[in-house]
């Protein structure tokens, strides 16, 4: 009888660390870092390409490319620029315009362009005071900031 309850608590031992291991995995494989156009440049190359990454910046006027299976952008923050390719399978949100806010989730590439599995934007003058941005003034920060 002795031996049955080891067997049983043995077995019952390696389930949960298999379970305990798995549930780590998962949460450390899906964390992105947050980071702005201008800290991704800051950030050392062997980091940034490691790395899942959600990268803030405005979306530049004009760059918006929509192909069939791609969406190519830039977007800028603090005079920096990142060329973005979007390929997932989500249509993009109808506030993604030229001078949105958006976030670009996915990975860096070689190259130092980025390649975006997931993008949300939201339409900086709905969130924002009148001419906030005309003036040269820095972005409120709010419960609903991105």
């Amino acid at each position: 009888m002795r031996s049955v309850t080891w067997k049983f608590g043995a077995i019952i031992v390696v389930i949960l660390a298999t379970l305990g291991w798995l549930a780590f995995t998962a949460v450390r494989d899906s964390k992105a870092y947050f980071v702005t156009v201008t800290q991704l440049a800051a950030m050392p190359p062997a980091e940034a390409h490691a790395r899942s990454l959600r990268v803030s910046g405005d979306v530049v006027p004009g760059s918006i490319r929509k192909g069939a299976q791609e969406t190519d952008f830039k977007i800028s923050q603090g005079g920096r620029v990142l060329d973005v390719a979007y390929t997932g399978t989500d249509p993009l949100p109808d506030t993604f315009v030229d001078n949105a806010q958006a976030v670009a989730a996915g990975h860096l590439l070689a190259d130092g362009s980025f390649r975006a599995s997931g993008v949300q934007a939201k339409c900086a003058s709905k969130y924002e005071p009148k001419g906030a941005r005309a003036s040269g003034a820095a972005p409120r920060a709010s419960a609903g900031a991105m």
